[in-house]
């Protein structure tokens, strides 16, 4: 996959105003409209054209693939990093189906925005309730096994007088509930954004993620984590401690245990109903032969051995 300069698309610079955005895409509508434009490509031009103000015309999303995408050129091959939209505060606005179908590009940013937006429900009268928001924000593992109480900080883009995109922060007090999953929203009433003629705010949903962490990796309620063994560990088993999300526990390791071998420790994973697993898995850590005494045991060892590693292959 491509990355995509939408600001080039329009002809436009990454300063530009909303209105300059607006003013930029008209034109090159009616440029490129299949109906009225000769130019041999004007259809795949007018997707990309409509592709691109869909992005830049919203100020949420414009903010959130300008912090994305500041590091990247048109055409380099490109994959979104890990929870780029994380702290971004989204409102969920309709998109124009008249742009017609999106590149993979855009549903890889923005495919899930789309249809938070579209699921949102107009509501005609006055006074109206605020619409909800949605947020991705990254907790630690630790979090979900313990609780906690977190204060998270949130950007929510909007225009100024001059046109321009800017970011206002807030900061929120978030209680973390024990046992919570990735993927899984927590609601806070209220706060949302504000009522039209006096109706009453909207929610906002948090979607949770866990931080990247060198130690766990994290599979619905399960956790992983790499346990790397001594030869002798793995040949003649040991009891070794091994560090979860909740301290440390000791692991009764039997013998003939081989690399990538997954050894269970029963409802250590994220607490629930019922809780989840933590699995070791077993890595063979070799020590280095430093020293002649060293090798002269490997090779003490290799004679004791009829063992061909690659027999069979």
């Amino acid at each position: 996959m491509k990355f995509r300069d939408y600001y080039e698309v329009l002809g436009v610079q990454r300063n530009a105003t909303q209105d300059e955005i607006k003013r930029a895409y008209r034109k090159l509508a009616r440029k490129y409209h299949p109906d009225v434009s000769k130019e041999p490509d004007a259809e795949a031009r007018f997707k990309e054209v409509g592709e691109a103000h869909e992005v830049l015309r919203d100020p949420e999303k414009r903010a959130a693939y300008d912090r994305m995408g500041e590091n990247w050129r048109a055409g380099q091959d490109f994959q979104p990093p890990p929870n780029w939209d994380a702290g971004f505060e989204f409102r969920g606005t309709d998109f124009d189906d008249q742009a017609g179908e999106y590149s993979d590009f855009f549903e890889a940013l923005f495919g899930s925005r789309m249809r938070q937006g579209r699921a949102q429900q107009r509501r005609p009268s006055a006074p109206r309730q605020g619409q909800d928001t949605h947020a991705k924000v990254l907790i630690d593992l630790e979090d979900a096994y313990r609780g906690a109480r977190r204060t998270i900080r949130l950007a929510m883009p909007a225009v100024d007088a001059s046109g321009h995109v800017v970011t206002q922060e807030r900061s929120l007090d978030v209680n973390i509930p024990r046992g919570i999953r990735a993927g899984q929203h927590l609601r806070l009433a209220g706060q949302g954004a504000p009522g039209i003629g006096n109706g009453p705010p909207g929610d906002l949903y948090l979607e949770i993620e866990f931080r990247e962490n060198p130690r766990w990796r994290v599979d619905g309620r399960d956790v992983y984590v790499d346990l790397p063994l001594a030869p002798w560990e793995a040949a003649l088993g040991a009891a070794v401690p091994v560090r979860t999300p909740e301290g440390s526990v000791e692991l009764t390791v039997p013998p003939d245990s081989q690399a990538g071998r997954k050894l269970r420790l029963r409802g250590k994973g994220i607490p629930s109903q019922p809780p989840g697993d933590l699995y070791a898995v077993v890595s063979i850590a070799l020590p280095a032969a430093a020293t002649d005494a060293q090798r002269e045991a490997w090779r003490t060892i290799a004679k004791a051995f009829d063992f061909d590693p690659r027999a069979g292959r």
